[in-house]
């Protein structure tokens, strides 16, 4: 046995319990901190090749663990824009030097000019809906922009371009006479079906202004349910810019022609066959409006319909709000809702082997595995809760608990050091 050899097993022993205790430390010093994640030190033991009869002491190694998997508590917040995650992920987040890491801090506050960061500087990346809903870039982050909230405030309008229809049109109505211009589609006041049904929808133009449409139904064929094939009863869907009507008792004739007709056709039963499909095309406000009529039916009761188009007058954002599957809304002052971003989530096979940097985010790295992106509520990923924030996963009483013991381990790791020391004293004296 050296004693050389023992006072250097009894410095590793020294060496590690100081590094338990320095992930004390940190931990007591972060138990407040948002999103973080205990470290705590493994030990192994090294072993000295000896000879028969002696004993090489070796000493014992430290390696430092994250219990990254490992979620907090979850508390309540005011603010809208804390974000917590419900099961795994993390916030995909960037540096000022475009550096893009991951994190669980979601105390995001809008910046000077309106990024989202945290309070480690961290901006959270998203993808923007500019081109209609988002797609994510599962092996990467390309898409990604900051979330930004500063430009919503102005006032907003959007044009219509989509729209639904039902109700129900009377089996009992009465064919419109056949001959010319016997219907609405024709334009002209002298000679239209009594049992035409009117009815009206608001939509709204590039610049917000509201745009009325007046829809005429005219039955234009009872059908033949016995013939072989069945025929279909068939109605014409006449719709007109109300803006356009004649002056006087009588709308017709318009001063522009129909900006859609369409025939729609229902069997026996009152169910329609037709795709229900009409199409607005307004050749004064130039745009076009994509209707959804599948849903009328044909049966003997009075005539109803309620339909609706898409749109806004402006209006201004008077609230943002986050939805459990990450997508951003501006909530307009008119009430209608409108996303702007859907926040992704990230993951690793291995979180625990992530690498951790300064501002409590991580990188991937060949232990961890290869990050994988996706949205909340799919591939296993979590949910966002907006009003909430993770807290540390910190157990102070435990950390208690291990400093008292790093401190007992290494007082005694001291003493065989001092032990060591002093045999080597009486060494030393034998030649005096």
């Amino acid at each position: 046995m050296s004693i050389f050899g023992s006072m250097k097993t009894a410095i590793s022993g020294m060496n590690a319990q100081a590094n338990r205790l320095s992930t004390v430390a940190d931990n007591i010093a972060n138990v407040n901190t948002v999103g973080y994640k205990s470290a705590s030190v493994a030990f192994s033991s090294l072993v000295m090749p000896g000879s028969s009869g002696n004993y090489n002491s070796g000493g014992v190694e430290s390696t430092t663990r994250y219990s990254i998997s490992q979620e907090g508590n979850y508390v309540a917040t005011t603010s809208g824009s804390d974000l917590s995650i419900k099961g795994d992920g993390f916030f995909i987040v960037q540096s000022d030097d475009g550096t893009t890491v991951l994190t669980r801090s979601g105390d995001f506050l809008p910046d000077g000019t309106g990024n989202l960061k945290n309070s480690a500087g961290f901006t959270l990346m998203g993808y923007p809906y500019t081109s209609g809903a988002p797609a994510v870039v599962v092996n990467g982050f390309d898409g990604l922009v900051p979330i930004n909230l500063k430009n919503l405030g102005g006032l907003v309008a959007k044009p219509s371009t989509s729209g639904t229809f039902e109700g129900n049109l009377n089996s009992n109505a009465k064919v419109a006479p056949t001959g010319t211009d016997t219907l609405p589609s024709d334009n002209d006041p002298s000679n239209t079906s009594p049992d035409t049904k009117k009815m009206s929808v608001v939509g709204y133009d590039n610049l917000g202004n509201t745009v009325m449409y007046d829809l005429y139904f005219t039955k234009t064929s009872s059908g033949d349910p016995t013939a072989s094939p069945p025929v279909d009863a068939s109605w014409e869907v006449a719709m007109y810019r109300n803006g356009d009507a004649a002056a006087g008792n009588s709308p017709f004739p318009y001063s522009t022609g129909p900006v859609a007709v369409q025939t729609l056709t229902f069997d026996k039963n009152g169910k329609q066959t037709s795709t229900g499909d009409v199409t607005i095309n307004d050749p004064t406000t130039g745009n076009t409006i994509e209707m959804d009529f599948s849903k009328m039916s044909q049966v003997a009761a009075d005539y109803s319909g309620n339909g609706r188009l898409n749109g806004q007058a402006p209006s201004a954002v008077t609230d943002i709000k986050i939805d459990k599957d990450g997508t951003v809304y501006a909530t307009y002052k008119s009430g209608d809702p409108k996303p702007i971003y859907r926040i992704p989530l990230a993951t690793v096979p291995s979180p625990d082997l992530l690498t951790p940097l300064n501002g409590n985010v991580y990188s991937a790295n060949g232990d961890s595995g290869v990050t994988v992106t996706g949205f909340p509520q799919t591939n296993g990923l979590g949910v966002i809760n907006s009003g909430s924030l993770e807290t540390s996963n910190v157990d102070l009483a435990d950390q208690l608990t291990t400093m008292v013991e790093a401190q007992r381990s290494y007082t005694a790791n001291s003493k065989v050091f001092q032990t060591g020391s002093d045999i080597l004293d009486v060494l030393v004296n034998l030649k005096r």
